[in-house]
């Protein structure tokens, strides 16, 4: 059995300052974020955050978070997205990757959820 693999994911939110310990920077939103410098990411993958319809209807609260989840989920199933998300499972695998976006709560954004399939992926990696 090899040895277990070290895997260096994070999320906070792309309003908040960068440090040191943040490594790679990935903003994974459909559009560029306000007031925020092209300089402050290190990568800008818009095919991992929501679609438009998706997000306006969570953000007008037309659907509900467990709804919302599900419909991301399903969305990030394309292979544009999956072949992103091999990719950060790789790179987290070698260096700090910190998955960016503008939502204020952590735990009803998709850069948690997008958090946790990249580390699926980069466990279940050959």
């Amino acid at each position: 059995m090899g040895r277990p693999k070290h895997i260096s994911i994070r999320t906070k939110s792309v309003y908040s300052p960068a440090e040191p310990t943040d490594g790679r920077r990935v903003l994974v939103t459909r559009y560029w974020p306000r007031g925020i410098p092209r300089g402050a990411t290190h990568e800008y993958v818009s095919k991992l955050g929501p679609s438009r319809d998706l997000l306006h209807g969570f953000k007008r609260g037309e659907i509900g978070w467990d709804a919302y989840k599900q419909r991301y989920l399903q969305e990030m199933q394309e292979e544009g997205p999956k072949e992103e998300i091999r990719r950060l499972a790789n790179l987290a695998q070698r260096e700090t990757v910190t998955i960016l976006c503008v939502c204020k709560d952590e735990n009803k954004c998709h850069r948690t959820l997008l958090r946790d399939m990249i580390l699926e992926e980069a466990h279940n990696a050959p």
